[in-house]
């Protein structure tokens, strides 16, 4: 058994710990509640854009001025995977690296080898995990997650839809954590370029006929890049929500976890200092036999 100083140091260990811990939770909530409430806000702007895009279906496929609705081959491949910067948020960023990871290897085989796969890295963590299994990395875009804008992932966006009407890539897609709940992250895979139109979203615009003004060609033009770019970023809010909420979930587990340490611990203290006295007063006992003997 532990000698009663050991014990005593592991549980002034374990209450700092936990006081680590519980400010972490503190901030993570803070910070949930600002990012839950981005998501929750432009959620409503991207899906009613995403509705007119629809409702235009039929023209995109005809217009020859929608580059990025293209359909091709995808022999050049790019993935985009967005984790987090910082850890301590439980099997967040493990999760979706590793989605990403196989998504390379069954979907993709042939272009990973013949090097025709790349990856966009958004987030410190997931670039860890890539270089560890020696994935091709095209670049990084981490410094997004420390101040995320629109602005921002406008410029990165705007920069993956000309690498695809530039036929440096024939399919993007992106890799990222949906936001369901604080508790439950839901690990998404969704194709950004080419633009795809279900066939089910047409048929449930089909009976509605709208006039458009200007011609469809010009609303065409401004409303797929704008739809692209709210899409990306949606994405990251998405991410970012369910990475507050992944550590505020990891850090009031473990903080639950560091009390119920703490007090098999004092426990455990308590009894080794009880079998001390006792046997102090058990030696005093016999020495004081001895004596009289």
């Amino acid at each position: 058994m532990a000698s009663l100083k050991e014990i005593r140091t592991r549980i002034s260990s374990v209450k700092t710990t936990r006081q680590v811990t519980s400010a972490m939770k503190m901030v993570s909530a803070a910070k949930l509640k600002k990012a839950q409430d981005a998501i929750l806000q432009i959620r409503p702007y991207a899906d009613k854009l995403h509705e007119i895009l629809s409702s235009l279906g039929s023209s995109l496929e005809n217009s020859e001025d929608s580059v990025y609705t293209q359909q091709r081959k995808p022999e050049k491949v790019l993935l985009v995977l967005v984790s987090s910067n910082r850890g301590l948020c439980g099997a967040f960023n493990s999760s979706i690296a590793k989605m990403a990871y196989d998504l390379a290897i069954t979907k993709y085989p042939k272009q990973l080898q013949s090097e025709n796969l790349d990856f966009l890295i958004i987030g410190k963590q997931g670039e860890k995990f890539l270089k560890l299994k020696r994935m091709p990395i095209a670049g990084q875009a981490n410094d997004l997650l420390e101040s995320l804008t629109f602005e921002q992932t406008s410029e990165v966006a705007s920069r993956l839809m000309a690498d695809f009407a530039e036929k440096r890539y024939d399919r993007i897609e992106l890799v990222y954590n949906e936001f369901k709940n604080a508790a439950v992250q839901i690990c998404t895979v969704e194709q950004f370029l080419p633009v795809e139109i279900s066939e089910e979203d047409q048929d449930d615009n089909a009976s509605f006929d709208f006039i458009y003004e200007p011609s469809k060609e010009e609303i065409v033009q401004e409303l797929i890049p704008r739809s692209l770019k709210i899409q990306f970023f949606r994405a990251l809010l998405d991410s970012n929500a369910a990475e507050q909420g992944a550590r505020m979930t990891a850090m009031h587990k473990a903080t639950d976890n560091a009390t119920d340490l703490i007090k098999d611990l004092t426990l455990t203290f308590n009894k080794a200092r009880q079998a001390a006295i006792t046997n102090e007063i058990l030696e005093v006992t016999n020495g004081a036999e001895a004596l009289n003997g």
